[in-house]
Formats: structure tokens, C-alpha cells, sequence
């Protein structure tokens, strides 16, 4: 496995693949592997002849409360687990290299910035003002430097991998996005690198995510058509947590992720939750289409 620093040795190195004839996949991750990133890595192996992991903790998607000093990393053990799932290249640049004025006296900042509108308005945008601004921005800076012919997000991160699938349809660009489905805990918990943050007593509740959205789910297939009563399944099941802290439940539907009042037969809706157990905060989500009779 190749490890490359630069966005000049990515180019290069992509571009060499592409001159061999191989589809270039790219699987770009904050590190802190785990079995969810495993997931998308297998996932892009099927998918092509030539893969590139990124590991980059980036900055610009972090709030100014958040935890991107504490961001957990372990790039030794990422590298390890990498080349013994064969993959092609590990692409880690320093942040100075993909922001490369971060230095500037002057203007430190990034002057260019990528954003979708009103896919960031509910939900985890809500929440968090200029998250998805950072992450549509480095999602499309690693597009640029890898190349790929597609690029394999985790659909845990609901709402990310619906703002770039409509990044990369607005902007044409030639690149395909590859969804997989939520890895999970053997008793339901959605795999995360901050699971890694809770105590005992709050990972053994934290399963009412799952037990949440799995609820949600079950409304909806059962004929509920009532948003506000799905929500409600949602909140019962959180409130069996003492120290779930919950930010928002909520159904809307799933392409532009806008807030419903009633779910219409045939129609893709997520349903998300976002929960506190003290500092560290866990999402989950359902993709479910509304049955077309009720069952």
C-alpha cells in the first residue's frame, strides 16, 4: 500500500492508474477505523480495480464547541488495518496541504467555499451552523485530488451522504456515489468513533437509538401516516434512557431532507435522531418508503 501526503503525489498516482485502465474508488474517512469504515473499504474493493482510503480530520467541519482537538486518531493502526485489507493507497495529508492559506498572516482562512442550500436547514444543520459547508468543501477538495471513478459514503451520516449525492448531480460531477447501509453493534448500536467516549452505563443506553428508529420504522410500515405520530414513537422510545439528552427527532422526507406533516404512500422518507449521553453526541437514522396500502 502506498502512503501519500500530497495532493501532487495523488495526482500522480491516480493518474497513473487511470493510464493503466483501472476505476479508481475513494472511501474518505475521518480515521479512527472501525468495522463501519471496513464496511465502505470492502465496499469500493467490489466496486473497482483500485482503491484509495482517505484519512483526514478536517478542520472546517468542526464547530468552535466541538471536538476536533479531541477527534480520536490512530493513523499507525489505520494504516495497519488498510494494508491488510489490501487496499491501494493511503492518502493523508497534513491540513496545511489541503488548506494550503492556513498559514497566511493576512488571510488564514479559506476564501473558496462549496455549499448545498437548504439540504443543511433541518436535522443535524440545524444544529451544527457550517458543518455541512465544511464538509461539502473537503469532500469536493478529495474528489479533486483523488480522481475517482466513485466514492463510497456510509448512510449512518444520513444527511451527508444526501448533500453530496445532490453536490455532485448540481456540480456534474463525473463521479459516482455508492451508499452503505449502517454497520451496527451486535445489539444495535450504530458503529461510531465516539462510541469510544461513553462510559459503561451510557453505552449500555445508547441503544435506544436503534431501539428509536427502529420504531419509527415499524409506525411507518404499519400504515402511519402522521409524521407527528412517528416522532412520537421516536420519543417514547428515547425517554426509557435517564441520561439521553435528545437534540431532535424527526421525519422528513429523503431527498430534500425537509420536515413533513403527513408521508404520502410510495414516498422515501428518514427518519433521524440525534442524542446526548454527556458530551458526546450519537446520531442514527431509517431510510423507509411509505407502503402504498396500508398493511
Amino acid at each position: 500500500m502506498e502512503y501519500l501526503r500530497t495532493v501532487e503525489a495523488m495526482h500522480a498516482r491516480a493518474g497513473s492508474a487511470r493510464a493503466d485502465g483501472d476505476t479508481l474508488a475513494l472511501v474518505p474517512t475521518l480515521g479512527a477505523l472501525h468495522e463501519g469504515h471496513i464496511a465502505l473499504v470492502r465496499r469500493a474493493l467490489e466496486e473497482a480495480d483500485h482503491v484509495t482510503v482517505s484519512v483526514f480530520v478536517n478542520p472546517t467541519q468542526f464547530g468552535p464547541d466541538e471536538d476536533y482537538d479531541a477527534y480520536p486518531r490512530d493513523l499507525a493502526r489505520d494504516r495497519e488495518i488498510l494494508e491488510a485489507l489490501d487496499v491501494d493507497v493511503l492518502f493523508a495529508p497534513p491540513v496545511e496541504e489541503m488548506y494550503p492559506f492556513a498559514g497566511d498572516d493576512v488571510l488564514p482562512n479559506p476564501l473558496a467555499w462549496v455549499s448545498v442550500e437548504q439540504l443543511d436547514e433541518h436535522l443535524c444543520g440545524a444544529y451544527r451552523d457550517g458543518h455541512f459547508r465544511g464538509v461539502t468543501t473537503v469532500v469536493t477538495k478529495l474528489l479533486h485530488a483523488c480522481k475517482p471513478d466513485l466514492a463510497v459514503f456510509g448512510k449512518k451520516d444520513a444527511q451527508q451522504y444526501v448533500i453530496i449525492q445532490r453536490l455532485v448531480e448540481d456540480l456534474l460531477l463525473d463521479v459516482d456515489i455508492v451508499g452503505v447501509p449502517t454497520v451496527r453493534e451486535d445489539d444495535g448500536l450504530a458503529q461510531s468513533s465516539r462510541n469510544e467516549y461513553l462510559d459503561p452505563n451510557e453505552r449500555a443506553q445508547a441503544t435506544v437509538l436503534y431501539e428509536a428508529v427502529t420504531a419509527a420504522q415499524e409506525a411507518i410500515e404499519q400504515g402511519e401516516q402522521a409524521a407527528s405520530a412517528v416522532v412520537r414513537a421516536m420519543e417514547n422510545e428515547l425517554a426509557t434512557a435517564p441520561d439521553a439528552n435528545v437534540q431532535y427527532a424527526e421525519v422528513v422526507d429523503a431527498r430534500t431532507l425537509q420536515p413533513l406533516d403527513r408521508l404520502s404512500p410510495g414516498q422515501d422518507v428518514l427518519a433521524a435522531v440525534a442524542v446526548f449521553f454527556g458530551d458526546t453526541r450519537l446520531i442514527d437514522n431509517t431510510f423507509v418508503q411509505v407502503p402504498t396500502s396500508r398493511t
